[in-house]
């Protein structure tokens, strides 16, 4: 005999219980090692340098001194003589594990978050790595190129949009494979390019033109070129072994 109670439809569609937050998050680790260690570098770093300004540990003045020998600077391309040696060089890729504060750690790597799945799905976790190194690379030669300012670059966003041109780069040639116009296909662009455009122009007046929008645009170059290279199979974002 059937059950008292609300009637229940054989159609009726069965939907897995929601995970929570953390387990979500646990999940993206286990499947993303590569981004989880350097989201794991990026924020142990600025703990460690809030805990300092804070007076908590250490003697005063981490902060300053990761700024001083790991941030970009740009008078260093010109002649100014480095603290080090291999400062020059090395630049290139340790100013994208500082950032500027908690809130500033946080939304990059939300971002690296975000973006991370649908890049290892294309190229897997040893490809990511080397994209995302090279972007970050690309992120401060755009900023030596395109910026005029002597100030300290600092932060993971130059590789983070560089993920972005991969990203577009790949829905360009994808569809371009699949017989789209060049026209249709630089349609369904402009909507996402526009949307970085507008978040590069809000952002530099917010922050009284110090976003670093060289970096942002030298990364997402390299990503477009770097992505081209690394991911040409695919479709869409199939997984390649790495």
């Amino acid at each position: 005999m059937p059950q008292s109670g609300a009637m229940i439809r054989a159609d009726a569609p069965v939907r897995p219980p929601r995970e929570s937050l953390p387990r979500r998050f646990t999940g993206w680790i286990r499947r993303e090692p590569v981004a989880a260690v350097i989201l794991i570098l990026c924020v142990a770093i600025e703990a460690a340098l809030e805990g300092n300004d804070a007076g908590l540990w250490g003697a005063p003045g981490w902060r300053d001194a990761a700024y001083y020998y790991g941030a970009f600077w740009a008078p260093l391309l010109k002649g100014v003589a480095p603290l080090f040696p291999g400062q020059r060089e090395a630049m290139f890729l340790s100013y994208a594990f500082l950032h500027g504060g908690f809130l500033h750690v946080t939304l990059n790597m939300w971002t690296l978050v975000v973006l991370t799945p649908p890049v290892t799905a294309r190229l897997g976790q040893g490809r990511f790595l080397v994209l995302y190194l090279i972007t970050a690379v690309g992120g401060g030669a755009g900023f030596a190129l395109f910026s005029f300012s002597n100030n300290p670059m600092i932060g993971a966003s130059g590789a983070l949009f560089g993920m972005a041109g991969a990203l577009l780069a790949w829905a360009w040639s994808d569809r371009r494979a699949f017989g789209w116009s060049r026209m249709q296909t630089a349609r369904a662009l402009a909507r996402p390019i526009l949307y970085l455009v507008a978040f590069n122009v809000v952002f530099f007046f917010v922050t009284n033109g110090e976003l670093a929008w060289g970096a942002h645009l030298g990364g997402f170059l390299t990503g477009w070129v770097v992505a081209l290279l690394l991911g040409r199979r695919g479709w869409p974002f199939a997984k390649t072994r790495s």
